[in-house]
């Protein structure tokens, strides 16, 4: 072969080495250790700003599942419209295929569940949409009913997850627990469900912990599942074996304001809720964030010797002036510097409406609080 046709032999398997890198698709960012989501990931206001945008950028979602499983879309979907959500419900805005700036994940992208119509099937529905779908970047799949089986059944499950991996190694493969059947710490379903986490732990996967996280409300003080609670969010509250009382609504009743209504198939609103800021949360990881929540603080305005603070406690700096309580100078200081905020600020901070941005409806909102 001469100089001139090993040249161009050259040249052209650079060039094809080029082309098949970029008709792979974009793999999320590298996992160092395993990522496990459950009720812990549910305070969404930890989550920064930047870590959401970057998810928004980067994921290509495809989700399988049933009726249980839909309870993280339904609730992903209420949570656009949710006035209490931190940056504003628009923030969270999902469809298939990210359009607007959304989400992309392609909701019911696979037909059936993890164990509909049989054990084994959903891995090949998942092939066949990953190479028809070759942008997609994260797979997930859910349970209904069905993780309540034995051991082997467990490890099939296991080793199919495995086997996809290492076949699409630029995918994130989202490994899940089994809900809630109120069969408690010792039923056969925690014990399944164990064995997922344990397996997950140890061999650095994703996890989303479905059953952990409906086994707690917002507060995560009482571990529910022990107390035989089920996927109703119906558990013992006295210890006589029969199912009494629903921490959901208990919760929900109690916090007028802090959750939002929508569906949530076989369950209550507050545990759908729970799910759509647990996804968030995984995504963001899955993206490349560490996990570790930025603390925003706010800085002194132009004119003030003082850092703005936070008279009330509920997150928002009302006091801009920093004399110690929130008055009408505030609300003037606002009037004048509310460019210099916008664009000098934590805007979750001063965004006194909830709207995710710093606007003349803050400085309204902040008036009426006063």
């Amino acid at each position: 072969m001469n100089r001139l046709h090993k040249t161009r032999f050259f040249l052209f398997l650079v060039l094809a080495v080029a082309l098949c890198m970029v008709c792979l698709p974009a793999a999320a960012a590298p996992q160092s250790g395993p990522i496990i989501i459950d009720h812990t990931s549910t305070h969404l206001n930890e989550v920064p700003l930047s870590a959401i945008d970057h998810a928004k950028s980067t994921l290509h979602i495809a989700y399988g599942h049933t009726s249980h499983g839909s309870q993280i879309t339904t609730g992903m979907t209420g949570l656009v419209s949710f006035a209490g959500a931190p940056y504003g419900g628009e923030t969270y805005r999902w469809n298939n295929g990210g359009t607007g700036g959304a989400l992309d994940l392609h909701d019911y992208a696979m037909s059936g569940d993890l164990g509909n119509p049989d054990r084994t099937s959903w891995a090949d529905r998942t092939r066949t949409y990953l190479n028809a779908n070759p942008d997609v970047n994260v797979i997930m799949w859910s349970w209904c009913g069905q993780a309540d089986t034995t051991a082997a059944n467990i490890d099939l499950y296991l080793s199919l997850m495995n086997q996809l991996e290492s076949e699409y190694p630029s995918v994130t493969f989202v490994y899940m627990t089994g809900h809630l059947t109120g069969s408690g710490a010792d039923g056969n379903l925690n014990q399944r469900n164990e064995q997922i986490r344990a397996y997950a732990r140890a061999n650095n996967k994703v996890l989303f912990d479905f059953a952990d996280i409906e086994s707690y409300d917002p507060d995560g003080l009482v571990n529910y599942m022990a107390l035989l609670a089920n996927d109703n969010c119906d558990y013992d509250s006295d210890g006589n074996g029969s199912r009494d009382t629903n921490w959901a609504t208990a919760w929900q009743n109690a916090h007028p304001g802090e959750w939002y209504s929508c569906s949530s198939a076989h369950s209550q609103p507050l545990n759908a809720n729970q799910k759509a800021y647990a996804a968030w949360h995984m995504f963001a990881r899955i993206a490349g964030w560490d996990g570790n929540p930025v603390v925003e603080e706010p800085v002194t305005l132009p004119g003030q010797s003082g850092i703005p603070t936070d008279p009330d406690n509920d997150g928002l700096f009302e006091d801009l002036n920093a004399n110690g309580r929130a008055d009408f100078a505030d609300v003037t200081l606002f009037f004048e510097q509310m460019e210099w905020v916008a664009a000098n600020e934590p805007v979750a901070l001063f965004d006194f409406n909830g709207n995710g941005r710093i606007d003349f409806a803050d400085i309204s909102a902040l008036f009426t609080e006063l």
